[in-house]
């Protein structure tokens, strides 16, 4: 009787077990479904935060190294011959050129663009011929030219991978007040768009260019947030077109502080806080020592990679001197080279810097801009 009644019991057992099992796993497929009209109709589930692989630190060091470029020297000491004689001879000894770079700063998060790709954007505004090659070519053809210029790149240097970028100007600066009396223009939605899907037909990023005018940063960003979430999205800044000393634009260059661009970028941290987003990345276009005051306070985060461009044109002497000049004494983080397809060429003799010629600057540009 003892022995029957243990098996109904653990019939009994095994009944509820099997119940709340079946329970459970039907409450727990429950959010998925939602039924309609008889049919299970998907529902969105709930999003499972992703994690990004942690940030391979000896990889990213040994790769600022190779973008510090720092130049080799040899040179010739004298050294004894033996420790019995007072004879000396000379050996040549490899030396370098000491160096800011590679900074020493913060580390970014897993998931970093830099400094292990490089990115070779085009810039410009749809709009407008005169601004760069977005607006001065058909799509099909600018899209192809980018292509080209970034096989031009990946060739040359192979051991860094090339991300193809359209750098569109978003907020664009105007020689007139507008209604708002602030010298600039938002681009509509539909032009953004138009940018992130031209993006996403060479698997690329998207730069939107903030030229503020008489606005300020911390009123133009919020207004591009819904984009700068995308994880393909990131955000440049024109100190040329800024005019908060008075002015508009095109009547002198214009400047930035420390503090707009440290605004900057703690916007965008929390953009990447919130959205489990990889780290976003944050262009300075420069070509003078005043466009960007305090500088070394700028202060990079480990949810955003800081970028100074060199945004001058001229001869190949003109902006290397510059580089040199303006962004190589200014070790923040990353460096960036503009390129004009048109103003660059226009001194005679003058020719388009090549990839191999740029390569030669230390640092070496992280950042690739073509206008």
């Amino acid at each position: 009787m003892k022995s029957k009644s243990r098996v109904r019991q653990a019939f009994i057992v095994f009944g509820i077990l099997l119940f709340v099992a079946v329970a459970a796993t039907f409450i727990y497929y429950q959010p998925m479904f939602v039924l309609s009209d008889g049919k299970d109709v998907p529902k969105q589930a709930t999003s499972i935060p992703f994690t990004y692989p942690p940030l391979d630190i000896a990889a990213y060091n040994a790769k600022l190294e190779e973008l510090a470029n720092i130049p080799i020297h040899y040179v010739r000491i004298a050294i004894a011959s033996s420790t019995v004689s007072s004879t000396t001879s000379t050996e040549l000894v490899a030396t370098s050129t000491p160096s800011s770079w590679p900074v020493k700063t913060v580390y970014p998060l897993g998931g970093a663009i830099l400094p292990f790709s490089r990115i070779v954007a085009y810039y410009g505004n749809f709009y407008s011929k005169q601004m760069g090659v977005l607006g001065e070519y058909p799509p099909g053809q600018m899209i192809s030219m980018l292509k080209n210029a970034v096989d031009e790149w990946q060739a040359v240097d192979t051991s860094t991978p090339v991300i193809p970028a359209i750098d569109y100007i978003a907020v664009a600066a105007q020689n007139t007040p507008g209604s708002d009396g602030l010298y600039s223009l938002r681009m509509p939605s539909s032009q953004i768009d138009k940018a992130i899907s031209l993006a996403e037909s060479v698997n690329g990023l998207v730069v939107l260019d903030v030229q503020i005018g008489l606005s300020a940063v911390e009123t133009e960003l919020p207004l591009l947030a819904k984009y700068l979430k995308l994880s393909q999205v990131e955000l440049a800044l024109d100190p040329e077109f800024s005019m908060r000393d008075g002015g508009y634009p095109g009547t002198r260059i214009g400047t930035m502080d420390a503090a707009d661009i440290n605004y900057a970028a703690q916007y965008l941290a929390q953009i990447v806080k919130e959205n489990n987003l990889p780290p976003k990345i944050l262009v300075i276009h420069i070509f003078t020592n005043q466009m960007v005051t305090n500088w070394d306070k700028i202060k990079p985060l480990p949810q955003v990679e800081i970028v100074m461009d060199m945004d001058g044109f001229g001869t190949q002497a003109q902006k290397i001197k510059t580089y040199d000049g303006v962004v190589a004494t200014k070790p923040i983080q990353f460096t960036g080279f503009k390129l004009f397809y048109k103003n660059d060429v226009l001194q005679p003799g003058s020719a388009l810097m090549t990839p191999e010629e740029i390569l030669k600057l230390s640092p070496q540009p992280s950042f690739i801009q073509y206008e």
